[in-house]
């Protein structure tokens, strides 16, 4: 904790820049939609969003308005972070969600955000004392945990700072991202205003203001880091590929695997009809939400083989196939349109799904990660992942960060690495009267992604419906792992929040 704490002082490494925003600066352009739209807009870029910059490279956002925006125009946050590395502020893009936001009229903002990759050449340590503890390295790397979080909450602050002085709504910023993207997504989302943050954004020249957000969308989460391994072990222990592991990975899986149910009866968890979500009826919960995707892009017109493991009966439909377990109705989704014939509906309902033999295909379409697959660092067994550097300190070290790895490496997490591993992980605060949880959450986790287990973002998307949030939840069908897909319904949604 001390050294992450003192690493930008005053005398420190951090070049002062001062907050500011003037509204003659900006500059005038369009953007051209792939439908030949083009998008009138003015943009200021490069404004810093802490005063104490430690990285110049990536610490400042930029922010897009179009034109006709005023005050209550609602802000779009793009990140771009994936993998946990570093991300520099961009442009609005045609073909993802921050051209679109552009399109729909609402202002856009992307901020730089350090990663477990950005680095500094290392500073004269006489000169800057907070570095003296790393003089023997050239480098210093300014991105590892939780220093994402906090660059994106210091981007929201200055948007409320300066919120009278910008067209565009700081109570109704809402920020979107994929992967790593969409766990900071769902940070921001899910620990604003929380107290454990501030001194970190107060040493880094933040603005006095508020962090919370009005809205979160998140494309796989890839979050709760410190339980991912056991998720993903218990979702995929007995799929073929992890039973023709050598003997040593096999056994780290069953031992992973038999963590997860501990884990999630201490959540507390229940389904959207009040029944308990334990790990006795877990499984048949994840296929319900598996068969509810797939007969929503079946109805829409998506060809859905039974070879994968559903069972079918067929029927002429009303105008929507029958709620699944207790879901909602289907809808379109992307460009597939419903089947129509003679102003019917026509499908057939999927009444079943063998799941063993759908992770199976599952995992046919791309190969499962190691065991653990996130902390991954064991001695003479695996490699560190990129989330065992994104724990590591400013000498680029990799590092445990769940007592179940550290133990097979014979040591013990630091007080340091413990408190990192809170700070990184939305869970911790949900349920915090300390947090001011955004109220509407969009997430998207592709029913064929392995790059977390569907555990993760279920128990995220059911905690905060537990808390009375407004959360629009779905695997979506046969995604692997990608984001902002479907972009009118995504913006269907935002249009009915925003209201």
């Amino acid at each position: 904790m001390t050294m992450l704490l003192a690493a930008c002082l005053a005398g420190g490494a951090c070049a002062q820049k001062a907050l500011s925003f003037d509204a003659t600066k900006g500059v005038k352009n369009t953007l051209q939609m792939y439908d030949g739209t083009v998008v009138g807009y003015t943009a200021y870029e490069n404004l810093y969003y802490v005063t104490n910059v430690e990285d110049s490279t990536y610490q400042f956002l930029n922010v897009y308005i179009p034109d006709g925006a005023t005050q209550r125009t609602p802000i779009f946050l793009r990140t771009y972070v994936g993998g946990y590395m570093a991300s520099a502020a961009a442009q609005p893009q045609a073909g993802d969600a921050s051209g679109r936001a552009l399109q729909e009229g609402y202002v856009v903002v992307i901020p730089g955000t350090r990663g477990r990759n950005s680095s500094i050449p290392y500073p004269d340590y006489k000169t800057y004392k907070a570095y003296k503890s790393y003089k023997s390295k050239s480098t210093i790397y300014t991105g590892r945990a939780p220093k994402a979080i906090l660059d994106l909450k210091a981007a929201i602050r200055y948007l409320r700072y300066f919120d009278k002085e910008m067209p565009g709504d700081a109570e109704r910023i809402i920020t979107d991202g994929t992967s790593a993207g969409g766990a900071l997504s769902a940070l921001m989302g899910g620990t604003g205003n929380h107290p454990l943050y501030d001194p970190y954004l107060k040493q880094m020249g933040a603005a006095d203001a508020r962090d919370d957000v009005f809205a979160a969308v998140c494309y796989c989460p890839i979050t709760d880091l410190d339980h991912a391994d056991m998720a993903y072990e218990w979702l995929y222990n007995q799929t073929n590929s992890r039973q023709q592991l050598d003997e040593t990975h096999l056994s780290l899986s069953q031992e992973l695997h038999d963590q997860f149910p501990n884990y999630v009866n201490s959540l507390n968890l229940h389904k959207p009809d009040g029944t308990p979500l334990t790990a006795d009826n877990y499984l048949d919960y994840i296929k319900s939400e598996i068969i509810r995707a797939a007969q929503v892009a079946k109805n829409a017109g998506a060809d859905i083989p039974d070879s994968i493991g559903f069972t079918f009966s067929s029927s002429a439909m009303g105008r929507f196939a029958a709620p699944i377990n207790g879901g909602v109705k289907p809808k379109r989704e992307g460009n597939m349109r419903p089947m129509m014939m003679g102003g019917r509906q026509v499908g057939e309902y999927i009444t079943d799904l063998d799941m063993p033999k759908y992770l199976n295909y599952v995992v046919s379409t791309q190969a499962l990660k190691t065991v653990p697959a996130f902390d991954s660092k064991i001695e003479g067994v695996n490699d560190a992942s990129g989330e065992n550097e994104e724990f590591g300190d400013m000498t680029g070290s990799s590092v445990n960060f769940t007592d179940f790895t550290a133990r097979k490496n014979h040591s013990a997490l630091s007080e340091n690495t413990r408190q990192l591993v809170i700070l990184m992980n939305p869970m911790n605060f949900i349920d915090d009267p300390q947090t001011t949880v955004a109220p509407h959450w969009y997430i998207r986790h592709g029913a064929r992604d392995r790059d977390t287990a569907f555990p993760i973002p279920i128990n995220l998307a059911t905690k905060l419906q537990n808390t009375g949030k407004d959360v629009d939840f779905l695997l979506a069908w046969n995604r692997p792992h990608s984001g902002d897909y479907a972009l009118d319904e995504l913006f269907e949604w935002i249009k009915k929040v925003v209201k």
